[in-house]
């Protein structure tokens, strides 16, 4: 089997020298996802404790999983618990500036879209307050779905839910933002039933 082969259950499972290839795939995922939440600084001492945590854990994992996403993101979900305050100081900052005070990540930068457009700012400053005032599960659930792109499936295995609490808990933290947002902005409900 080539490196390219390998299955993530292998890399998590296997000698202890293989876990640095899990790194290689993920870890720019997992710094992404967490600078988007708290700050670039923070996001690599948080990488670096994911896998850490994962390291020590690889004992206990479910060979039956291929993919490890799931799992590092939940390691990951449960180690930004911690940094709660940050990241609720980091949206109430953008609430009411409208500006990124972590200064973002690319192409996903909340400032840089909301100067293409006036209004955008304002949905912006909007959608922070709400993912502020949310509470920490609907916002772990749905930023684990929007930022770091994980399916319904992937949800459930990476904070350990059942299936219908990742779909209602993901509905209620959409229905927050819709209603956080212009109608110009805010996706017609029946468009989005089927994916809710």
């Amino acid at each position: 089997m080539t490196v390219t082969e390998r299955s993530d259950a292998s890399l998590v499972t296997g000698a202890p020298e293989l876990f640095g290839e899990l790194f290689e795939r993920y870890g720019g995922w997992l710094y992404d996802f967490s600078a988007r939440r708290v700050g670039r600084q923070l996001a690599e001492d948080l990488v670096a404790e994911t896998f850490l945590v994962a390291f020590s854990l690889r004992d206990r994992y479910d060979r039956s999983v291929i993919n490890a996403r799931p799992w590092l993101f939940g390691i990951l979900t449960n180690l930004l618990r911690k940094h709660h305050r940050a990241e609720v100081r980091w949206l109430r900052a953008l609430e009411k500036s409208g500006t990124d005070p972590l200064g973002g990540s690319g192409q996903h930068n909340f400032a840089d879209r909301a100067n293409e457009r006036l209004d955008a700012k304002a949905a912006t400053q909007a959608l922070a307050g709400v993912l502020a005032a949310m509470p920490r599960d609907q916002r772990d659930l749905l930023l684990l779905h929007v930022w770091a792109g994980l399916d319904y499936p992937e949800l459930a295995s990476a904070l350990g839910l059942a299936p219908g609490t990742v779909r209602s808990r993901l509905h209620r933290a959409k229905a927050r933002l819709r209603g956080a947002l212009p109608a110009h902005y805010a996706p017609s409900t029946s468009a989005n039933e089927g994916n809710a």
